[in-house]
Order: C-alpha cells, then sequence, then structure tokens
C-alpha cells in the first residue's frame, strides 16, 4: 500500500507529462514530415539534459533520504539548497554548451540542411524550456525525498494542461495572427514550466526544507558521497542518450519519414513506460530509507512488488499498442508514410517494454541501495552489449522492420540480464552495499 500511495500520483504527472509531449510532437507532424524529423533530431539532445538533472537528482534525493532516516533534519535542510542552486548552474552551462556546437552535432547526426534550418530556430527555445523543466525537477526531487509525491504528480498535470493549450495557439497561431510553427511548440513548453516553478516556489517557501547556512561546509562534507552516487547515476542516465544519437544515426540512414517515425515512436515509449517511470522516482527515497535503517527484508518485499506490477502492466499495455497499431499510427502520423513505418515499430517495440521496465527498476534501485556502478554497469550492457548491436545488426539485414525487431531483442536480452544481476546482488545481504 506504501508503494501504491507513493506511486499514483507520480504516475498521474508522468502520464501527464508524456502525454503532452506526444501530442506535442502530433501537432509538429501536422506541419510536415520535414518539421517532424528536425524535432526528432534534436531528441537525444534533450535526452542528454535529462539524464544530467536526473542523475543529479538520483544523488540528492537519495542523500536526503538517508539523512532523514538517520534523524539528520538540518543536513537534509542544507542538502536541499545545495541541490537548487548547483543543479540549476550545472543545466545553464550544459545548454549554453549544446547552443554553441548545435552546427557540427545536429550534422554528425544525419541532419541535412533543410532540417538544420528548422532546427537552428527550434533548439534556443527548447534549450530554454530544458533548463525551466530541470530547475522544476530538482523541486520534485525535494518534495519525493520528504516522502510527497502529491505535488510533484499535481504540478506535472498542471504544467501538461498549460502546455496542452498553449501549443496549438503558438504554433498555429489564433485568428490573422499565423503562429511560431515548429519554435512555438518549445514556447509553449517554456511558458508552461514558468508556471510549474511559480508554484514549486510558493510551496517550497512554506516548508522548512532549504537552509541558507552552513552550505560551503555542507558541501564540502557531502561532495564525495554525492559523485559516489551521481557519477554513476548520471553515467547511467548519460548512456541512453548517446545510444539515441547513435540509434538515430541509423535511422537517418533509412530515410527522413523514418526518422519521423522513430521519433514518435521514441515520444510513444516514454508514455508507455509511464508507471515504470512513476516508479523509478517514487520507489528510491523508500528504498533508501530502508537502507539508511538496515531493513534489507522490506527492501526485497518492494523490490518484488514493484517488479511484478512493471512487467504486468508493459507487457499488458505492450500487446494492446501492438494490436492496435495501424489506428495509433494513423492518429498520430501527418502523413501516410510516415504512418506506415510507425505501425512497423509498434507492432514490435511496446510488447518489449515489459523487460525494459526490469531494467529501469534494477538501475534505479541499485542507486539508492548502495551499489551505483552495478547499476552503472547494467545500463551500459542493457545499451552497449544488447540494444544497439541488435537494432543495428536489425537494420542491416531488414531495413525498418530489422531495426524494430532487433531492438526489441535488445530490450529482452537486457531485462532478463537485469533481473540475474539483481537476484544475485539480493542473495548476497553482506555484499550489498559494496560497489
Amino acid at each position: 500500500m506504501t508503494l501504491w500511495r507513493q506511486t499514483w500520483p507520480m504516475a498521474i504527472g508522468v502520464l501527464s507529462l508524456l502525454g503532452f509531449q506526444l501530442i506535442d510532437s502530433a501537432f509538429v507532424a501536422r506541419l510536415g514530415t520535414a518539421p517532424l524529423a528536425a524535432q526528432s533530431f534534436t531528441l537525444p539532445l534533450s535526452f542528454l539534459i535529462i539524464g544530467v538533472q536526473v542523475g543529479m537528482g538520483i544523488a540528492i534525493a537519495a542523500l536526503i533520504s538517508r539523512a532523514l532516516g538517520a534523524g539528520e533534519t538540518a543536513r537534509s535542510r542544507r542538502l536541499g539548497s545545495l541541490v537548487l542552486v548547483v543543479g540549476a548552474l550545472v543545466i545553464a552551462l550544459l545548454g549554453l554548451g549544446l547552443w554553441l556546437g548545435q552546427a557540427p552535432i545536429f550534422r554528425r547526426l544525419g541532419a541535412e540542411t533543410e532540417s538544420l534550418a528548422l532546427i537552428r530556430a527550434y533548439w534556443g527555445p527548447q534549450l530554454l524550456s530544458a533548463w525551466a523543466g530541470a530547475v522544476l525537477y530538482f523541486g520534485y526531487s525535494l518534495f519525493r525525498a520528504h516522502g510527497n509525491t502529491r505535488l510533484p504528480g499535481s504540478l506535472m498535470v498542471i504544467t501538461s494542461l498549460a502546455n496542452l493549450i498553449l501549443d496549438p495557439l503558438l504554433i498555429f497561431g489564433v485568428g490573422n495572427w499565423q503562429g511560431l510553427g515548429l519554435p512555438g511548440a518549445a514556447w509553449a513548453t517554456v511558458l508552461a514550466m514558468l508556471v510549474g516553478l511559480g508554484v514549486m516556489a510558493m510551496r517550497l517557501a512554506g516548508t522548512g526544507w532549504l537552509a541558507t547556512a552552513g552550505l560551503w561546509e555542507e558541501a564540502s562534507l557531502s561532495l564525495r558521497p554525492f559523485l559516489g552516487i551521481a557519477g554513476p547515476a548520471m553515467i547511467s542516465q548519460l548512456m541512453p542518450p548517446l545510444a539515441a544519437m547513435l540509434a538515430i544515426s541509423v535511422v537517418a540512414r533509412l530515410g527522413e519519414s523514418q526518422v519521423a517515425a522513430w521519433g514518435l515512436a521514441s515520444r510513444l515509449e516514454t508514455l508507455s513506460l509511464m508507471a515504470v517511470l512513476a516508479m523509478t522516482m517514487s520507489l528510491p527515497p523508500w528504498l533508501g530509507r530502508c537502507y539508511g535503517a538496515g531493513d534489507w527484508p522490506q527492501v526485497h518485499r518492494l523490490m518484488r512488488l514493484a517488479l511484478k506490477v512493471a512487467v504486468l502492466w508493459q507487457l499488458g499495455l505492450g500487446l494492446a499498442l501492438a494490436l492496435a497499431a495501424p489506428w495509433v499510427a494513423a492518429a498520430l502520423a501527418g502523413s501516410a508514410e510516415v504512418s506506415e513505418d510507425l505501425t512497423v515499430l509498434l507492432h514490435w517495440l511496446p510488447p518489449s517494454y515489459a523487460a525494459l521496465g526490469v531494467c529501469m527498476l534494477v538501475v534505479s534501485a541499485g542507486n539508492a541501495l548502495g551499489w551505483p556502478l552495478r547499476a552503472m554497469m547494467m545500463s551500459a550492457a542493457r545499451l552497449f552489449a544488447f540494444y544497439l548491436p541488435c537494432l543495428g545488426l536489425g537494420a542491416w539485414l531488414g531495413g525498418l522492420p530489422g531495426l524494430a525487431l532487433g531492438a526489441a531483442l535488445g530490450n529482452l536480452l537486457a531485462g532478463l540480464a537485469a533481473w540475474g544481476l539483481l537476484r544475485r546482488t539480493l542473495a548476497s545481504p553482506r555484499r550489498q552495499a559494496v560497489g
């Protein structure tokens, strides 16, 4: 019941957040295949920013939850202040670097001249929205670490609804105003995130979870344990964007329509994984408290329940999406060609997300339970030993259908490997806290 109470608000929030991102891409698809392909090229770099913020969020949530579990309330306040200040600065510097290096990066990913022109107008506001979303996420991490998942879930819904309202207005215009086109999608997200930041700031002001004194000393004291968790966690979170860049460079060789379909499939993947994503956010703080209190039987119970829910939910949803693939693709795609390519991807990929969900939960748990290096190695194996080799081989042998089948096989192999790692680790209590 505790897992359910902590997860359902985040599940609703994640569903709304990822739902608007999918609808956002569906709106862009109405502009044509070229704008959708341009947006698809930016997704791996957007995931790169998300990877950094999630890695930092995992580390700070783990440290705060452990401090609370050990009764160190004052330290948890100092940590809360540090994550907001340092996190905002780190993401701002990363965004600046991605803005300055955009041309060579997107050329390397396979974007051609037409796509580069569209990306250039879109990338600036998109980076601004990514920064605002990252700061908002760090605020979510504070609330989750204190056991409050309702506010983050509610704010995800509010920002998603705001974005959903603003998207068609800024993309297509209203009245005599013709709208901004592709950049309008990014500006809609900027405005929605600013709404969320305003609400978050007001709620944080009355919590007493932040401190202004002793931050420098706390930074010096917590730097090593923070890097011990954040380093492997960030590397784990950065590997998927790197894999996404390599994957889209493979897809780009197949054609613009395939890139557009792959972008929609990527949006749909994150949406279909919303229950697992919610558990990766709500589960670690509880696991961290159990870790701090030495309650390993509770850790076993929580992990068994989480994995059972993930597999049953993802398998049922994946089979439903595979069966409904032609209708889902027709609703999302802006052209018959993109719809046909998306249908091929949906026939194979969604059922494999059950295995992918297992891997994601194992990696998330590892960062909270004191074995971040094993979690990092699991992430690396999933992407570079299973997913990308199978995807590349499939594309080489069978084009888009082969690519879809190869990606699904890679997810399955990764899930089986993660399950084996978890069983071995939890079966050795005395070794659990070792990297």
